[in-house]
């Protein structure tokens, strides 16, 4: 790793370090292939230096290395290579509206259920540092994590398995997007460019359906990801019971990924945020509750014993939570300071596992 100033960068390079403001704003994620205009913008928001990988950091031999000496990086290695057979799939599906399914299926089979059985897989997904608007990346982190919530709700293995590929094809109609329509925020969208996104739940299902060894729960998780519990999601305002489970699980997954991936011009946000969001959709009956329940009570113990930054400066450690399944944490600063974020409101989680 090297530092230069935007002045010496060329397209091609690659960052070694996320660029954040001083508002926490991302303004480039880690591991970004620098193109010409992402270097007119770091001149213009007069960046001073960045950190970028230099040809030991990029060699085979280094990410063998950082493989062998870290369950995580070896995770992330796996995952890399994951997502090149992950963008061939999405790739051909954009091209001829057609799913390879025996391409998919050995995804599936081989990758993606071995990696939800790894432990400390949330953590892992955490570290990836890819835009959530990347359809394959999304969509991988996404299986991964209703995968792990299914493990959670301790449901049989082959439904387990279904519901991971139903997680990887859930947004399989955005291969339909234009790539303008590809690099907006959703939040940001109006007119025809929202009903354009609404659509891809009906494209999806439209894709999955010419597949006739493809299940009715994994055809309707693409059809209803985004319908809610009280009826106010799309596309046809479906409620309650008349929602798939595989479905259900997967909003949980897509919000929770959404939220805690790094995008270009957003704040940085924790799990805590993500967690904090699925609690109140929860009682606000948008969400399934039971499904809700068993994520909250399960994902505490991925995050006990993690290190945590306050937005008081301090730095402590996930000690225990209160008896609540939606509470706070409480963080050990020091031997003689525990901090009880359910009694203090105004002190907030503001990094996770800082690096």
């Amino acid at each position: 790793m090297k530092s230069l100033t935007v002045e010496e960068l060329k397209p091609g390079m690659v960052l070694a370090r996320t660029i954040i403001n001083n508002d926490m704003v991302v303004i480039l994620s880690e591991n970004t292939l620098l193109t010409k205009a992402h270097i007119t913008r770091l001149e213009f928001l007069n960046i001073p230096l960045v950190y970028i990988k230099d040809e030991y950091d990029l060699s085979a031999s280094y990410q063998n290395v950082q493989a062998m000496f870290s369950r995580s990086n070896a995770f992330v290695t796996k995952y890399h290579d994951v997502v090149h057979t992950a963008t061939e799939i999405f790739d051909i599906a954009a091209k001829d509206g057609n799913v390879p399914m025996e391409k998919t299926d050995t995804l599936v089979d081989h990758s993606l259920v071995p990696m939800v059985k790894e432990s400390g897989v949330v953590d892992y997904l955490y570290e990836l540092n890819h835009l959530a608007s990347d359809v394959y990346n999304h969509s991988l982190r996404v299986s991964i994590l209703a995968g792990v919530i299914a493990k959670w709700l301790q449901l049989p293995k082959e439904e387990t398995r279904d519901l991971i590929l139903a997680g990887f094809l859930h947004d399989i109609g955005k291969t339909h997007f234009s790539e303008r329509l590809l690099s907006k925020q959703v939040e940001n969208l109006r007119g025809k460019d929202l009903d354009d996104y609404m659509k891809h739940t009906l494209d999806g299902h439209h894709i999955l359906s010419a597949k006739p060894d493809i299940s009715e729960g994994v055809r309707l998780a693409a059809l209803q990801h985004h319908e809610r519990m009280d009826g106010s999601g799309f596309p046809f305002n479906s409620s309650g019971k008349d929602i798939h489970k595989y479905a259900r699980i997967i909003a949980i997954a897509d919000i929770y990924d959404n939220i805690t991936t790094e995008r270009e011009g957003r704040i940085k946000q924790t799990p805590f945020t993500a967690i904090a969001r699925i609690t109140e959709d929860m009682y606000a009956s948008r969400l399934d509750a039971e499904i809700c329940v068993a994520m909250l009570k399960h994902i505490k113990d991925v995050f006990l014993g993690s290190t945590v930054v306050l937005n008081n400066g301090k730095r402590g450690t996930i000690v225990r939570y209160a008896d609540d399944f939606s509470s706070l944490p409480l963080v050990s600063i020091s031997q003689d300071e525990i901090i009880d974020l359910n009694q203090q409101k105004d002190i907030k989680i503001v990094e996770y596992n800082p690096k």
